[in-house]
């Protein structure tokens, strides 16, 4: 399991990359919004205007996409519209609250960096 962000390099590397994600897409950089904004990247059809289901269903496909690299999840389909859809294949951890946070943003730093080549 990956350590929690709590540590003073860990805490400065998420500052940068929220700092980064606000200056990139002019918007604030909660967890949400980059969950979001993965999804549409993701999905491969540029930025348009989605409904609230369709916000959700981009959140987790956020969420699969940061979790596919450590094996919790595999993409099984792209669908006729062109959604992508992913199996569970590995047991997410049973952790709440704090350590919970810390779990995604540890996983949102790992996408960002490999996806824009940078070290945050």
């Amino acid at each position: 399991m990956l350590k929690a962000i709590t540590m003073s390099e860990d805490i400065e590397k998420w500052d940068r990359l929220t700092a980064w994600f606000e200056e990139e897409f002019k918007m604030d950089a909660d967890v949400d919004a980059m969950l979001f904004m993965i999804g549409v990247q993701e999905l491969g059809k540029g930025f348009e205007e989605f409904n609230k289901t369709q916000k959700l269903e981009l959140i987790h496909v956020g969420v699969c996409s940061i979790l596919l690299k450590e094996g919790y999840y595999r993409l099984s389909h792209i669908d006729a519209d062109g959604w992508p859809h992913y199996t569970l294949i590995k047991r997410l951890p049973y952790i709440r609250g704090q350590q919970q946070s810390s779990f995604i943003k540890k996983h949102l730093l790992i996408y960002f960096s490999e996806f824009i080549k940078s070290e945050f």
